[in-house]
């Protein structure tokens, strides 16, 4: 069996940068067993496998994995793989697609600039929820910082879901967000817990190399996974973002929430979010950013 595949940097219009992502295309006659080798093989956070929709209506069923575990939704991958394919000739005319997943349907929107595909947004398929709450000194154990460096005025630390759940925090500052380092043994004691086995951390406190004009800068942590840092996580920010909202952040009107996240990692991504309060009971929640393709190839098994 020979399956084409693509990589792309997702997040990012700069090759090389952003969070890799590899998408392995005519996926529908792999085993999970052989979708998790081929994932741990790439090693990247996220891999994506484009398979056969059940509903023809739809456009693929995605199934996503890191290098340990198949998860039911997350950001960079259902980006990525908008993105790749849409560049393909028979996605061409396609404005929206829609993906099959473990957490619900997702639909992407397709942005092109001069018939390119430079951008997708996707609109999370769960309604924004919350669950266990921790205190500043979890935090604080399992990333080396002190509990006062953990925020706790808007929110506590608390674990939150657009469709894939994550531990969230807001750190005071940069630095604290620089200093933060994942301790195993502590993460142990405390996750995974409601089906949040990783950390993510942000701060109102950019800091120049963050980008321009950004608004919150973000770190994720997940060493059950395999992953001492993610570069970008889609997922997580949107669901950081909608509790900043909801506790009163004041952000920009009118325009999406600018996210940076992976500075520290040196892979800079710029991660979109965009939050209507106003389009029902519960808010829409779209996510959005850049790609740009790296490698193209063949597995074969």
């Amino acid at each position: 069996m020979r399956l084409p595949f693509k990589t792309v940097d997702v997040f990012t219009g700069t090759r090389f940068h952003g969070n890799p992502l590899a998408v392995v295309l005519e996926a529908g006659a792999l085993s999970t067993s052989q979708m998790q080798s081929i994932a741990r093989e790439f090693n990247y956070s996220e891999t994506a496998f484009v398979c056969p929709p059940q509903d023809p209506n739809n456009t693929a069923e995605v199934r996503i994995f890191t290098p340990t575990v198949e998860v039911p939704f997350a950001g960079h991958p259902n980006i990525g793989t908008a993105f790749v394919l849409a560049s393909l000739p028979e996605y061409a005319e396609k404005d929206v697609l829609h993906f099959e997943e473990r957490a619900g349907l997702v639909a992407t929107r397709i942005i092109r600039s001069q018939e390119a595909v430079v951008r997708a947004e996707l609109t999370v398929p769960q309604t924004p929820s919350v669950s266990s709450k921790f205190g500043a000194d979890t935090i604080a154990d399992c990333l080396g910082l002190h509990a006062t460096d953990i925020c706790v005025e808007r929110h506590g630390p608390v674990i939150a879901s657009v469709g894939l759940p994550f531990l969230i925090a807001e750190v005071r500052s940069r630095s604290a967000l620089t200093n933060a380092t994942p301790n195993a043994a502590a993460f142990a004691r405390y996750l995974p817990k409601d089906g949040a086995d990783a950390i993510y951390i942000y701060t109102h406190d950019v800091a120049p190399n963050d980008g321009h004009d950004i608004n919150l800068s973000a770190r994720m942590f997940a060493p059950w996974d395999g992953l001492p840092e993610d570069p970008a996580t889609g997922g997580a920010t949107a669901a950081a973002v909608v509790l900043a909202c909801l506790a009163g952040a004041e952000f920009p009107r009118n325009r999406p929430v600018r996210v940076a996240q992976g500075v520290d990692m040196g892979r800079p991504c710029l991660i979109e979010v965009l939050v209507d309060k106003q389009a029902s009971d519960h808010p829409t929640v779209r996510v959005g950013g850049c790609c740009v393709d790296v490698m193209e190839g063949t597995i074969t098994l």
